[in-house]
């Protein structure tokens, strides 16, 4: 099975995890900063990993490893992450009322991913009824999961045709927005006002509809010219932005309108529980 990265959460905070080797990998500095509640859980884990060299039945350099995890500024870092049964002698470590629950959490989690192996449906539904929690309406929760499906078969044939470092796909990722919206990532997030936030949470339907395209067009002409290495893959990647770009252009004028918004769903949700106060306030009346 392909590696795969997701997030999961526990009591509100998002637990980075990674499949590698068969298993689930989790982010350690993320379960210390859920139970410590610490505001420096890098420091914390530093600290507490000098203390586990000292345990004579557990070699740390052996049961813990460094992996690339996704961080908030959507860049990959080499992150210290362990499996479920060295992540419970961390938890073992660390004195914290939510050691317990955390430790049941953990089980339940795993036992959901044996289920997604077996149901690759389920995973979908499980993310569908997260977003749905979150207040996202149906018709564009559709709309994201149809698009990280199109990111990960784009992602896949970079993957096979010699793109292995997670700069480059960084690079292939910003030539594709740059040449849809004439904005990499990192500028759409200024334009949204976003800092650590996943910009595709705070698209609109058409910006994810363009998103899609862009990288929908790039992995076919990828396939049907079979380009191989970084180089020939990176102008498949921007012949098809432009593609998504043109229809973009060609979309706003018929619409008088930009598609690019700087309207993010932090915005929305605000302006939501806003109206609703004061629906509420005039009831009350």
């Amino acid at each position: 099975m392909k590696k795969e990265n997701a997030l999961v959460v526990f009591e509100d905070k998002g637990i980075r995890r990674l499949w590698h080797n068969e298993e689930w990998y989790y982010s350690i500095i993320d379960v210390v900063a859920v139970l410590t509640k610490s505001d420096r859980p890098r420091k914390y884990w530093s600290d507490l990993k000098l203390k586990m060299k000292d345990y004579e039945d557990f070699e740390v350099s052996a049961n813990i490893g460094q992996l690339k995890l996704k961080s908030s500024d959507g860049k990959f870092y080499a992150t210290d992450c362990s499996n479920v049964e060295t992540l419970f002698r961390v938890i073992q470590s660390i004195p914290s009322p939510n050691a317990n629950k955390f430790k049941l959490w953990l089980a339940r989690v795993g036992y959901e991913r044996v289920q997604e192996i077996e149901n690759p449906e389920l995973a979908q539904r499980r993310m569908k009824e997260l977003y749905k929690a979150k207040g996202y309406s149906t018709d564009w929760i559709e709309k994201r999961v149809r698009g990280i499906v199109i990111r990960d078969e784009l992602t896949d044939e970079w993957d096979k045709r010699g793109v292995k470092t997670q700069k480059e796909f960084a690079i292939l990722t910003a030539e594709i927005s740059k040449a849809t919206f004439d904005m990499t990532p990192s500028e759409y997030k200024q334009h949204k006002g976003l800092k650590r936030e996943n910009l595709r949470d705070h698209m609109n339907d058409l910006e994810l509809i363009f998103s899609m395209l862009g990288e929908r067009v790039s992995t076919e002409i990828t396939k049907n010219e079979d380009a191989q290495g970084y180089s020939e893959v990176e102008g498949a990647a921007k012949r098809g932005g432009k593609v998504a770009g043109n229809a973009r252009k060609d979309t706003e004028k018929e619409l008088g309108r930009s598609i690019t918004s700087k309207d993010n769903f932090l915005k929305i949700s605000e302006k939501k529980r806003n109206k609703k106060k004061k629906l509420l306030k005039k009831k009350d009346e």
